[in-house]
């Protein structure tokens, strides 16, 4: 199994620390989708990361559906199974990919296309739904110092975890950790697990 694409990507890395977390072995290719474009796009046409090449050559994109087949393979789940836990844990996983999109789409806008055309009022708008995504999450951790569902680390544990600790890398000036006390603490004890460790943010 092979996982493409740098771990500056929140979603590629959080395809590595659940496989590692699941205890399966995967050799990791990093290739830029902007530098390398046209070596990732032999691999996969559609030239998205995280991509993700199964031992049958069969090729994946999107990390929750990438995550949903390592889980099959592992014969584990990093989900609670049932009830309002799993639909808790839903919550919480979907308002941490929305954090990382919308800082996926601030670097686009503000990164990729010309200043002189970038558009004020949908920056503004990407920005209100970021902080809207980070205010819900930091009221999700609390102080930040306990797993969500008990000792063991969950699927939502780990995306929130690695959804602030791209929040801080690319938007370091812009948001201030003093209003997300929480979300701090919290990250920083996931970055200090082995899993973690051993895929750090490239």
């Amino acid at each position: 199994m092979e996982l493409i694409g740098y771990m500056d990507s929140p979603f590629v890395r959080r395809v590595a620390v659940s496989a590692k977390l699941l205890g399966l072995p995967f050799k990791h290719r990093e290739l830029s989708i902007f530098r390398d474009f046209e070596e990732f796009r032999a691999i996969n046409p559609l030239v998205k990361v995280p991509t993700f090449v199964c031992d049958d050559g069969q090729v994946l994109v999107d990390s929750t559906l990438i995550i949903d087949y390592l889980e099959s393979v592992a014969g584990k789940s990093l989900m609670p199974s049932s009830g309002s836990d799993r639909t808790r844990a839903l919550n919480i996983i979907g308002i941490a990919i929305v954090a990382m999109e919308k800082v996926a789409q601030l670097i686009y806008e503000t990164k990729q296309r010309p200043e002189e055309v970038q558009y004020q009022p949908w920056i503004d708008r990407l920005q209100k739904q970021l902080s809207g995504a980070l205010d819900l999450l930091e009221d999700c951790v609390g102080e930040g110092s306990g797993w969500f569902f008990g000792d063991e680390l969950s699927q939502a544990d780990l995306t929130v975890a690695i959804a602030w600790r791209f929040v801080q890398h690319i938007l370091s000036g812009e948001i201030s950790p003093d209003r997300y006390q929480g979300l701090v603490v919290f990250s920083e004890r996931a970055e200090r697990l082995p899993e973690f460790k051993a895929c750090p943010l490239s």
